[in-house]
């Protein structure tokens, strides 16, 4: 509607302005300007008759709470990072928002939330991250308030690869509901490629509040700090392609090992990076395996292929080289795959009640077995394509500190090869890196910043170290910050490998620390030269009364390496130290770590 003198209270020369200025507004600007002048005529004196209809409008509209509660629970930092977006998002808008981890949520708060943003990660086999561990016990506990006048909206990360897939979100969306809360949005879960399903996410859920909070507040400061800065131009989703300056192999001669050290020169970049932080690397598959499916499926090589929306197209074998993933089966592939193929065999896996010979196929077999097995050849090549899952990033932890070599970041890796099915198998990256991969050459790189996973803000600080294999990468970094910072407070590191000749990682540099200071104790484990295995929960239990003093002094503890076995070995370990040095029941061995990972004094960056 054009307003004009007649039909509204304003003169010619403000009809005229107001005429031009209103087609052009945003709806988030409109929004803004009825709050604005809501609250500028509250404050002012008693209202005219001609700015009467205005204030009646915006009064009858709905208002409703303008401050929003993000909270994340995040292992590598994806989550917190996608939450610091969305919170940045809501303050530009008028919102009033509280960012936290889920770790240092105070929940005696959460009965007075009325709008509540989840975006949580599933660590492990369906698992809540470290520092989602208390509030995912305290929603599914007998103290969870209920929550009727709660309205939220979960953002669910994860890898469909694995079997619980966004299992996190899941039981959290689920149990909010439990709890009488109504939801904002649909819960959004997302795999390894999240970035459009989050945008969309966040786009839904700003929406959705903005349309529910007609009258905003005028910002007031509080919330989220967003970070000031030059910030790079390169990401997750604009990797910067680097120059490899060293690919150097740790183990010695005769080693049933390989691992790769490998400098990175990120010069030109503006990348920067802390101690814990993680390099992701987007590797290429096998050339061997990529020809191999080719063949087998009776495609041409240099067929052009739509690699995106934006229509850009590649030739069929640089997109299976680069672009997707080939390698991993995941269910939600093969229900994919069936739509395309009248095969009844892989329709019957699929079928319910066939959940375990489902699972057990999926274990340690690629694409070329599917095709193989399910007689798939004769699927024209961009069907399918368009259902295979991009390429995800390898994150390694970053084995270097910016101080001790600037513009430069180093990680560790360890090269996998194997034998299933009767047929050689290799990890993606790794063996790229092992065998295709020389100085010189460049590989698409980005930060992943990981906020879980840091050196005490204090250099006086005692901190404990249990690395095993590549786990000790992101000691390396620990100890060459310190050295540069010159902090004062104790080092003790436990690590351990196959056999001391052979596969002590980084020894020469863990002596000379050992010799200067910087490292105030060392203990190692190789598991293959005693009769009797031996692995670093067995040094920890060895030094059990020396490591709870350590505890008692203030010491945090950092595990890094395998999820599977180790991690749990190790929290095992120092749950019996705790119980068995400190006087304490299990139960109470169990509060003290959790109250450790509660103050950032026991962190993990496990895989």
């Amino acid at each position: 509607m054009e307003l004009q003198v007649t039909n509204s209270p304003f003169n010619q020369e403000q009809v005229e302005l107001l005429n031009r200025l209103l087609p052009t507004l945003t709806e988030a600007q409109r929004i803004w300007l009825t709050g604005y002048l809501t609250a500028l005529n509250s404050a002012a004196a008693p209202v005219t008759s001609n700015t009467a209809p205005l204030v009646t409008l915006a009064a009858n509209a709905v208002v409703t709470s303008k401050e929003v509660t993000v909270l994340f629970g995040s292992q590598t930092g994806k989550s917190q990072g996608l939450a610091k977006k969305v919170s940045k998002k809501l303050e530009e808008r008028g919102f009033q928002v509280t960012l936290s981890s889920m770790g240092d949520f105070k929940l005696n708060a959460l009965k007075k939330v009325q709008n509540l943003l989840i975006l949580v990660s599933t660590h492990g086999e369906g698992d809540p991250p470290d520092n989602a561990i208390s509030f995912y016990e305290f929603l599914n506990s007998k103290r969870a308030p209920q929550l009727e006048d709660l309205r939220f909206s979960v953002l669910a990360l994860g890898d469909t690869s694995y079997e619980f897939f966004c299992q996190t979100g899941k039981d959290f969306d689920k149990r909010l509901e439990e709890l009488g809360g109504k939801r904002l949005t649909p819960r959004v879960d997302c795999d390894v490629d999240f970035d459009e399903p989050a945008a969309e996410w966040m786009n839904d859920v700003i929406s959705s509040l903005s349309e529910a909070s007609v009258v905003p507040a005028i910002a007031s400061g509080a919330g989220v700090t967003i970070e000031s800065g030059t910030e790079s131009e390169y990401s997750r989703t604009n990797p910067f392609k680097a120059e490899v300056l060293e690919n150097l192999n740790l183990n010695g001669r005769g080693s049933d090992r390989e691992t790769r050290h490998v400098e990175i020169s990120l010069e030109g970049s503006n990348l920067q990076y802390e101690p814990g932080d993680c390099l992701g690397i987007y590797p290429e598959n096998n050339p061997r395996l990529v020809d191999k499916l080719i063949e087998e499926m009776g495609w041409k090589a240099d067929d052009l292929i739509t690699i995106n929306k934006n229509g850009e197209k590649r030739s069929l074998r640089e997109t299976l080289l680069r672009n997707y993933e080939i390698t991993v089966l995941t269910k939600p592939l093969l229900e994919q795959v069936a739509k395309l193929t009248s095969n009844n065999d892989l329709k019957e896996l699929l079928m319910v009640g066939h959940e375990q010979q489902l699972k057990t196929y999926l274990n340690e077999r690629d694409l070329l077995d599917l095709v193989q097995d399910y007689s798939l050849k004769g699927v024209p090549a961009n069907e399918f394509v368009a259902i295979l899952r991009k390429m995800p990033a390898r994150l390694y932890s970053i084995a270097s500190s910016s101080k001790a070599f600037p513009d430069e970041v180093h990680v560790t890796v360890r090269t996998v090869r194997y034998e299933a099915q009767g047929r050689d198998r290799y990890g993606v990256c790794s063996v790229q890196l092992a065998e295709r991969v020389q100085a010189g050459e460049t590989l698409p790189v980005y930060i992943q910043h990981n906020p879980n996973f840091k050196l005490p803000d204090s250099p006086e600080t005692p901190i404990i170290m249990i690395g095993p294999g590549t786990g000790v990468a992101p000691f390396r970094a620990f100890l060459g910050e310190r050295e540069e910072t010159g902090a004062e407070g104790k080092t003790w590191l436990f690590y351990g490998d196959q056999h001391f000749s052979t596969d002590f990682l980084y020894q020469i540099e863990w002596q000379r620390w050992l010799k200067e200071g910087v490292l105030t104790r060392m203990d190692v484990a190789f598991s293959r030269d005693t009769d009797k295995k031996v692995y670093v929960q067995h040094r920890m239990l060895e030094k059990s009364r020396e490591l709870y003093q350590w505890l008692q002094e203030g010491a945090c503890v950092y595990v890094c390496g395998d999820e599977k076995k180790m991690a749990h070995d190790v929290h095992a370990a120092l749950a019996t130290i705790i119980e068995q040095e400190g006087g304490f029941s299990a139960e109470e061995a169990a509060e003290y770590l959790t109250r450790m990972q509660q103050q950032k004094r026991y962190q993990r960056d496990v895989y």
